[in-house]
């Protein structure tokens, strides 16, 4: 028996040097990153939107901010937009635990309770909305927390850009993820000023793979200044030329949104 119990202990050994080694670096990538809800609320009506922005700025924020989130963000499609009634709301949260228990806190939460109750008490036949998608991301690497865009613009003027890239296989939304990090491609935004509240990729999402990300402008005018700028920058053109970062993109949606008078972003 002793040759075998040598064996086992020297496996265990280095099962537990291996542990030990990969732990920290893993600790050291996962330490700092925000985890990312985005809502998008589908409506038919004035009547839902006017509940539903009841609830959010004097329910559902506010209990957010009890419990510690202090930018919630809540946009709206621009007037020319065609894809319908809908608001969108962004929670950042600093860790993974914050996102998965934030449900049970708010449902602890007594004056969430008698602020939301018309949300939260609801009947099945006179709905706030007609549908509920929900997404959940996690920040890139190169902006591992969100902005609060620095726009000199009113609210009402401002435009929020959401972009969304779709990849032909979870291999290439590496590789595009990876072009955005390593490549630097964050860095360029950034240089140019394009005012990023945040750069995700999606964990769970109706439009997998995809990653997502949300940059500002004071108005249409600038968003077309800086994206001509963007495509004529010569670090985008020599990063998107590179042959390791071809065909990493197969669908991209774009949404141009307000952010609501009480949002915080």
């Amino acid at each position: 028996m002793k040759p075998a119990c040598k064996t086992h202990s020297r496996l265990f050994l280095y099962a537990f040097v291996f542990f030990i080694s990969i732990c920290p670096a893993t600790s050291a990538t996962a330490a700092g990153k925000y985890y990312y809800q985005l809502k998008i609320y589908h409506l038919k009506t004035q009547a839902q939107e006017d509940r539903l922005n009841n609830y959010l700025q004097n329910a559902y924020i506010p209990a957010l901010h009890r419990m510690g989130i202090k930018n919630v963000g809540v946009f709206k499609p621009v007037e020319s937009d065609t894809l319908g009634r809908r608001i969108y709301v962004f929670t950042p949260f600093s860790a993974w635990n914050q996102l998965e228990n934030v449900d049970q806190k708010l449902m602890n939460d007594q004056q969430y309770i008698t602020d939301g109750k018309d949300y939260i008490s609801t009947i099945y036949n006179d709905p706030v909305y007609t549908r509920l998608e929900t997404i959940v991301l996690r920040a890139f690497p190169k902006m591992p927390e969100p902005g609060v865009p620095e726009l000199s613009a009113n609210k009402a003027d401002r435009i929020y850009e959401l972009r969304s890239y779709e990849s032909p296989t979870e291999s290439y939304n590496v590789n595009k993820v990876k072009m955005f990090n390593d490549g630097d491609e964050v860095a360029l935004f950034k240089r140019l000023g394009f005012n990023a509240v945040f750069y995700s990729e999606v964990l769970a999402g109706s439009h997998m793979p995809n990653l997502m990300y949300m940059v500002t402008f004071n108005s249409m005018a600038d968003h077309n200044k800086l994206w001509k700028a963007f495509g004529n920058d010569p670090y985008w053109k020599s990063l998107s030329a590179k042959s390791e970062y071809q065909n990493n993109v197969s669908h991209i949606d774009v949404v141009f949104l307000h952010p609501a008078a009480y949002s915080d972003f």
